[in-house]
């Protein structure tokens, strides 16, 4: 069993950062994909970034190619999101999630997630 927990969300304004930060326990995260999904109220969870087990592979939605980096310290046990110029349409609750197998973008992949954080970006 996985056990993720997610922080570093926030209130932000729009052109500005934040990193979110998932910490892993229960089991080494370097066995697992790991993903960024967010939601946003009303709407359905998205896919936001993916990592192979050792970094070496990415993937990211459209939406925030070029401003999200996605990146892990397996030796810390800790998946990183740093957001960058920031944009009201980014508010959302963002949850890390591990899966085995390959990166995906698919949520219903994924099979260990954590409560998710709120990231809050005003215009």
């Amino acid at each position: 069993q996985v056990q993720l927990v997610e922080s570093g969300g926030g209130l932000v304004q729009a052109g500005g950062s934040l990193r979110l930060s998932c910490t892993a326990s229960g089991h080494c995260l370097n066995n697992h994909i790991m993903g960024w999904f967010r939601q946003a109220p009303g709407k359905e969870r998205e896919f936001v970034a993916t990592i192979s087990r050792i970094g070496t592979s990415t993937d990211y939605d459209d939406s925030v190619q070029g401003r999200f980096i996605i990146s892990r310290d397996n030796a810390k046990n800790t998946v990183y999101l740093q957001m960058n110029s920031l944009k009201p349409e980014d508010t959302a609750v963002y949850y890390c999630a591990a899966k085995g197998g390959w990166i995906s973008i698919a949520a219903d992949e994924y099979i260990y997630w954590g409560q998710g954080t709120q990231v809050t970006v005003s215009s």
